[in-house]
């Protein structure tokens, strides 16, 4: 197995312990080690849930191997029963567990226990969290779903189920308050949410609906398709992602619900809603054009992602790419689309490194591509999981829908918007009031720092040595202080035309005078 200090995502387990977790009267027993009991910091300390996760483990130890482990699970599991009171319980292993082979599904019947139990065989060697939470959620489906009343007549009111969210998923409870507003507008009912909130009972009702409505594909996928075969119900392929992402949802979800009103448009809809789109029109919006984005985390956002960068945004995709094997094929043709290469990848090292190549001047990512943003001090937005506890906030602040996209015009634009003036503050580093030492203007003043001079000093007197092409260019320390002076949002580009003219010429260093001829050779 890989050890590494980030991992995009958990085992599979995680993933099913996020389905359980979303649900109300279900809970999973896990046969785990001391060690992989972690399921209570994922989504108190993280999540900031205010209940325990209904999760259960055996807890075995080291001396415990030599002994009846299945025993042990056979206890844990009659005793969640008893204590917890669930209307269906989940079982299954972890990673460790897994070697051990004790098949929980087959020791947890062997209790006759009066309530549903559901096996879970989740490969934890060649599976990941995604994968883990949509076999627990189709496993769920199937068996409620089968259950269910069968229909006489196909459901003919605009009545959906919303499918895929999650505990610990990415905005998802904002998203659902934002879509199921958005499809009350549309004259479409809601049935079921699912599994976020949903009941076994719940479960049971969702041939009861006209379509499904599948907001995150890597969790719903599996359980639409099943549906769609069982009960004869269609579902949505778009992701009400941005502006025009939700048009397009609008449209979709008018057409599956058999709805036709001059009311209920995307035009309607979006003059109600949304307060974003203005910016297309505006002066300031040309300050965004061709800004180098680099986009990477699960295959759906990244998908959704690169459209409103290039459509909405007028932004330059360098770079995109996506820890989700699953949806690799999907990636790989949008990135054909824009003349790039896909990155798929769950080492964030791969990451870091097609990032230092392209230079973007903003990354969208997750939280794994915050801290490489921080190191390489260029701006970030978080699109996608993994995410920390900052990205589940208090407020309201949804990813889809209208809302979603006023949302995505504040935490993608503001990085780039806040870079005029982190260059005025560095114009301006010299003068008695904005130099390093000087206490902000807002604080109270205190004792002065002098190591941020020393360091800063330090810093600017050396050359910096580079290799381009296998040639080694020297940039001189009048250069560097020139290249300061120039804006922080385009100091980028002007770095790297530079250097391009430099290798062209032949130059071995780059004086102050070669970044001037650049400057004028690039302005051809």
């Amino acid at each position: 197995m890989k050890l590494t200090v980030w991992t995009y995502e958990g085992p599979p387990h995680v993933g099913a312990m996020r389905v359980a977790t979303a649900m109300k009267d279900v809970h999973y027993v896990l046969h785990a080690p001391q060690g992989d009991t972690y399921a209570d910091l994922l989504f108190t300390m993280i999540e900031r849930l205010k209940d325990r996760p209904p999760v259960t483990y055996t807890t075995f130890q080291a001396r415990d191997l030599g002994g009846d482990t299945a025993e042990l699970f056979k206890s844990a599991a009659k005793s969640a029963f008893e204590r917890f009171k669930p209307n269906a319980l989940l079982v299954g292993s972890s990673c460790t567990a897994e070697l051990i082979q004790d098949d929980p599904g087959g020791l947890a019947e062997a209790l006759g226990l009066p309530i549903p139990v559901i096996p879970l065989e989740l490969p934890a060697y060649q599976k990941k969290e995604n994968w883990g939470a949509s076999e627990t959620f189709y496993q769920l489906v199937r068996t409620f779903g089968a259950q269910a009343e069968e229909k006489k007549e196909k459901v003919k009111s605009p009545i959906c189920n919303i499918l895929g969210p999650t505990s610990l998923g990415f905005r998802h409870r904002d998203d659902i308050e934002e879509i199921t507003k958005l499809l009350k507008f549309l004259g479409v009912e809601v049935n079921v949410v699912a599994p976020l909130g949903a009941s076994v009972m719940d479960l049971k009702r969702l041939n009861e609906a006209k379509f499904n409505v599948v907001l995150y594909p890597e969790i719903a996928n599996s359980s639409a398709l099943w549906l769609s075969k069982r009960f004869g119900q269609p579902f949505t392929k778009t992701l009400p992602y941005g502006v025009i992402g939700t048009n397009d949802f609008v449209r979709e979800v008018l057409d599956l619900a058999n709805i036709s009103s001059h009311d209920k448009t995307p035009e309607a809809a979006s003059k109600i809603f949304n307060r974003s789109a203005w910016y297309s029109s505006s002066v300031d919006s040309n300050y965004l054009t061709n800004k180098r984005v680099f986009i990477f985390g699960d295959g759906s956002h990244v998908l959704a992602a690169k459209k409103v960068a290039i459509k909405e945004f007028g932004f330059s995709v360098v770079g995109i790419g996506t820890y989700s094997r699953e949806m690799a094929r999907e990636v790989r043709s949008s990135a054909e689309e824009s003349g790039l290469q896909a990155l798929i990848t769950d080492d964030y090292l791969d990451v870091e490194k097609a990032i230092e190549e392209t230079q973007p001047e903003l990354i969208l990512g997750t939280q794994m591509e915050r801290h490489i943003a921080k190191r390489l001090g260029i701006g970030c937005a978080v699109i996608s999981a993994p995410m920390h506890v900052q990205d589940f906030p208090s407020r309201y602040s949804p990813q889809m829908g209208y809302e979603g996209a006023n949302v995505l015009f504040d935490s993608w634009i503001h990085p780039l918007m806040m870079g005029l003036e982190e260059h005025l503050l560095t114009m301006f580093r010299e003068d008695f009031e904005f130099k390093d030492d000087a206490t902000p203007s807002h604080l109270s003043h205190g004792k002065p720092s002098q190591k941020l001079e020393k360091n800063d000093s330090n810093k600017t007197s050396q050359e910096t040595v580079l290799k381009i092409d296998g040639n080694e260019i020297i940039w001189e320390k009048e250069a560097q202080e020139e290249l300061k002076k120039i804006p922080f949002f385009v100091r980028g580009k002007a770095r790297r035309n530079t250097e391009s003219f430099a290798n062209l010429q032949g130059f071995s260093s780059i004086s102050l005078e070669t970044l001037y001829d650049a400057k004028a050779y690039h302005a051809k």
